[in-house]
């Protein structure tokens, strides 16, 4: 979804004339989802004296791990999906155009306690990364502060496929929900497991989960199930819906928020490049130009607004004021959730 979203916008930019003129290539690169690939990708990537920026990655521990290298090399990185809180500290030039996983963990824990009403205890398990971990933590303090009642937390490494044990010891602590930190693919086998072992539990999940193969990895046992997520297209507005009908002409295929945001990313850094670009300037000094101008957005009014909805960043490259909302399978279908908690205090 990541690569198709960029597709469609850099098919778009071209097709408007391009860039001043210029022809918009993109190079893909694939990481793997593991931090020690991604160091090799960032590596490779920061050495091609043709590239000017990178729209990604997509796990936080991959934007972690390429954040020194970009940083050294002097290159942007503007992830479309990194949420972990740390993935922008320390580097002028990492940006994301999504929130946070200490404003999504309380997000969480606030729609449980304000819209479940009917759930009072919840257990957590995580996957034991970057992400897993942070979602966790935001969450596990939000709950302790609001009164949720924190029942159990099972920790399970990527890539595994048996989680009856640890849903075993969840079980036996009856809560009333599970919240699942961690990816799709693994939280499908997840909830499916958990049906097969008796668990009736709600399941909600953050946006590590929001893709298209988790309700095929789940099958029937995700049904009511709720996850968080950056954008929806059920909320969104026309030039979001046509990007969506564009997307599927291209591609044969509904885009997903991932796509969107990615879209999003590019639409950035070419408008950067837009405004900055010498072909006269030193790749380092163009490289900069971009870095410069993200940085430049640092209030709604000098924003950028896509699909997405406006994106601007505060002084760490974190994005500002951008709202999570929740899905719910039905029918095994994604759809909005009828109740949506878009402010917190």
């Amino acid at each position: 979804m990541i690569k198709r979203g960029a597709e469609l916008r850099e098919k778009e930019i071209n097709e408007a004339g391009g860039i001043n003129g210029m022809k918009l290539a993109l190079v893909f690169e694939d990481d793997a989802g593991k931090d020690a690939e991604a160091s090799l990708v960032a590596e490779r990537i920061a050495s091609n004296l043709q590239i000017l920026a990178v729209v990604g990655h997509f796990n936080s521990s991959c934007s972690l791990a390429g954040k020194p290298i970009y940083k050294r090399a002097g290159i942007v990185e503007l992830s479309p999906g990194s949420t972990n809180v740390t993935v922008c500290e320390g580097s002028d030039w990492t940006f994301r155009n999504l929130y946070r996983d200490d404003f999504q963990g309380k997000f969480i824990a606030r729609y449980i306690d304000e819209i479940l009403t009917e759930v009072r205890s919840v257990a957590v398990f995580f996957d034991n990364d970057d992400y897993g971990r942070g979602l966790r933590n935001a969450f596990a303090a939000e709950a302790e502060r609001i009164g949720l009642d924190l029942v159990a937390s099972e920790a399970y490494d990527r890539d595994n496929t048996d989680f009856k044990a640890q849903l075993t010891s969840i079980k036996s602590k009856n809560p009333d929900a599970i919240f699942v930190s961690g990816l799709y693919s693994e939280a499908g086998l997840i909830i499916k497991q958990a049906r097969e072992t008796g668990i009736t539990a709600q399941f909600f999940g953050a946006d590590g989960v929001d893709s298209p193969d988790f309700l095929i990895i789940a099958g029937a046992s995700a049904e009511g199930a709720h996850l968080t997520t950056p954008f929806t297209f059920g909320a969104a507005g026309e030039n979001a819906l046509q990007m969506a009908t564009n997307f599927e002409e291209l591609h044969g295929v509904a885009p997903d928020t991932w796509a969107a945001l990615t879209y999003d990313a590019v639409g950035m850094i070419a408008e950067a490049l837009e405004k900055t670009y010498n072909p006269e300037a030193s790749i380092a000094e163009n490289r900069k130009a971009i870095r410069d101008h993200l940085a430049s957005l640092d209030t709604p009014e000098e924003g950028y607004t896509g699909v997405t909805g406006l994106t601007y960043f505060d002084r760490n490259g974190d994005t500002v004021n951008k709202p999570a909302y929740v899905k719910i399978v039905k029918d095994g279908e994604f759809v909005a959730a009828d109740q949506q908690l878009l402010e917190l205090e």
